[in-house]
C-alpha cells in the first residue's frame, strides 16, 4: 500500500500548492510519500525542495494509472468535480483533502485540513515551512512576488503599480526566458527563483499575489501586503482578514501606498508552528 499527495501545480496556477506540499512533506520526517504535480518540470527538481520522490501527470485523471485501488492520497487541487471527489474516496483506503474555501464541507470517508472549518476529522491550520519561523535580519526593505506563474504578462502591464518603489523583483519558475530578461532590466534589484526562501526570509516588506508567500512571510517576521490577482482565487481573503494581512485590488497603487505610509505601526496576527499537529492528523488518518 502507498501513500500519494497529488498537487495541482502549472503555468497557469503557480507553486503555491506545491511550496505548501512541501512543508506538509517535511512535517512528515521520513514517511514514504510519492508526490504527484501536474507537470513535469517542478517534479524533476522537487528533490530541491526535500522531496524524495516526484512524479509529473498530465492530468489528475491519470492519478489511478499510477496507483492501486486501496492506497491512500492527499489531494490539493480544485480541479475534481464532485463526482471525481467520490470516485476517490471509494477508490483510496486513505482520503485527505486541504481546502482554502471557507464555506466547504468535509465529506463521508475523507479527512479535511483547511484554515478556516473545525469539527471532528478536520484539521484547523495552516501549513508554512518550519524553516520560515524566526527571527531574520531583514536586508531587504521591499520585495515583489507577483507569483510563480505570469502566463499573460499581468505583471508587466501592471508596471506602475509598483515601480516607483523600486523594489526587488522575486522571479516567477514559470516564467519565459525572454519575459524574465526584460524584468531583469525593467528591476535592477531582483532575486533568482532559487533565492526565493532567502528573499522570505530576510524581506521586511513583502509585496505579493502569493497566498503562500504572505503566510511565510507573516511566520518569518514580515510585513506582507496581499495583492489579490483578478485570476487567483479570492478564498484566502477572510483568511487574511482574520491575520490583519492589508489586501489590495485592481493594482490599486493610491491603496497600496496608503497602506506603506502606516505599515511600521500596523499589528499583524501571529501564526502558529503547526508541524506537529498536521503531521500527527496525516498519520493517524492516513494510518501510517
Amino acid at each position: 500500500m502507498k501513500t500519494f499527495y497529488y498537487v495541482h501545480t502549472g503555468h497557469r496556477i503557480g507553486l503555491d500548492r506545491f511550496r505548501r506540499a512541501s512543508a506538509i512533506i517535511k512535517m512528515l520526517k521520513g514517511v514514504d510519500i510519492t508526490l504527484l504535480t501536474s507537470d513535469y518540470r517542478i517534479a524533476q527538481i522537487s528533490r530541491d525542495f526535500g522531496i524524495e520522490t516526484s512524479v509529473g501527470i498530465d492530468v489528475v485523471r491519470n492519478i489511478p494509472q499510477i496507483s492501486h485501488n486501496g492506497d491512500r492520497l492527499i489531494f490539493d487541487s480544485d480541479e475534481a468535480n464532485p463526482l471525481m471527489l467520490e470516485d476517490m474516496r471509494a477508490y483510496f483506503s486513505s482520503f485527505i483533502r486541504i481546502s482554502d474555501d471557507e464555506n466547504d464541507t468535509k465529506a463521508e470517508a475523507e479527512a479535511l485540513i483547511s484554515p478556516y472549518l473545525e469539527g471532528e476529522g478536520i484539521c484547523h491550520a495552516v501549513a508554512v515551512d518550519e524553516q520560515y519561523f524566526g527571527n531574520f535580519e531583514k536586508k531587504i526593505s521591499i520585495s515583489y512576488f507577483f507569483g510563480d506563474d505570469d502566463y499573460e504578462k499581468d505583471l508587466q502591464q501592471h508596471l506602475d503599480f509598483i515601480q516607483e518603489l523600486k523594489p526587488n523583483l522575486q522571479l516567477g519558475f514559470y516564467y519565459f526566458l525572454d519575459y524574465e530578461e526584460m524584468l531583469k532590466k525593467e528591476f535592477p534589484q531582483h532575486t533568482e527563483f532559487e533565492e526565493y526562501e532567502e528573499m522570505i526570509k530576510t524581506t521586511d516588506i513583502l509585496i505579493t499575489a502569493s497566498p503562500q508567500a504572505v503566510l511565510e512571510s507573516l511566520a518569518s517576521g514580515g510585513k506582507p501586503i496581499y495583492a489579490q490577482r483578478e485570476d487567483y482565487t479570492k478564498e484566502f481573503v477572510s483568511l487574511f482578514s482574520q491575520l490583519n494581512v492589508p489586501v489590495v485590488y485592481n493594482y490599486d497603487k493610491n491603496h497600496l501606498n496608503e497602506i506603506l505610509l502606516t505599515i511600521d505601526n500596523h499589528k499583524y496576527e501571529k501564526i502558529q508552528l503547526n508541524s506537529n499537529r498536521i503531521a500527527d492528523f496525516i498519520k493517524e488518518n492516513l494510518n501510517l
